[in-house]
């Protein structure tokens, strides 16, 4: 059984902007899950996406394609009243729009993957411990 994380948005779109292949090879090693609100955030950033990926249209699209078949995306209605209540606490005076992550991250069990170092420290300096910088779970395995 492979290990499970939460991933936030921004790893995601790092992901997708660096169409780096070693990526691929991660992304088979351990089970990741997003809430649908991951949706909409990329497609929010998609044209800044765009931008700054190296790769061209077509690659960008493959490689967009594999990124995304590795993943496992959950409604929001599977979240439990408490856990977005306990998660809209959390992220209050953090960023409030990270509540699905955070929420996610409380019903699963499962370790939040950020690059959002606000996020981080907010929720580490409320005790939330389910948390963690990407750069450090790339340097840990």
């Amino acid at each position: 059984m492979n290990l499970r994380y939460i991933l936030d948005a921004n790893v995601l779109m790092s992901i997708l902007i660096s169409g780096k292949s070693q990526y691929l090879n991660l992304l088979t090693l351990f089970d990741f899950y997003l809430p649908e609100f991951a949706f909409s955030e990329v497609n929010l950033y998609k044209e800044v996406i765009l931008q700054k990926t190296k790769l061209d249209e077509n690659q960008f699209k493959q490689f967009t394609f594999s990124v995304f078949s590795f993943l496992r995306f959950l409604p929001i209605f599977m979240l439990h009243d408490d856990s977005i209540k306990f998660a809209k606490d959390l992220c209050e005076n953090v960023d409030i729009k990270d509540v699905s992550y955070v929420s996610l991250a409380i019903d699963t069990g499962f370790p939040l993957l950020t690059r959002d170092e606000i996020l981080f420290r907010g929720l580490k300096k409320q005790g939330f411990k389910k948390v963690e910088l990407f750069e450090n779970f790339l340097r840990s395995i």
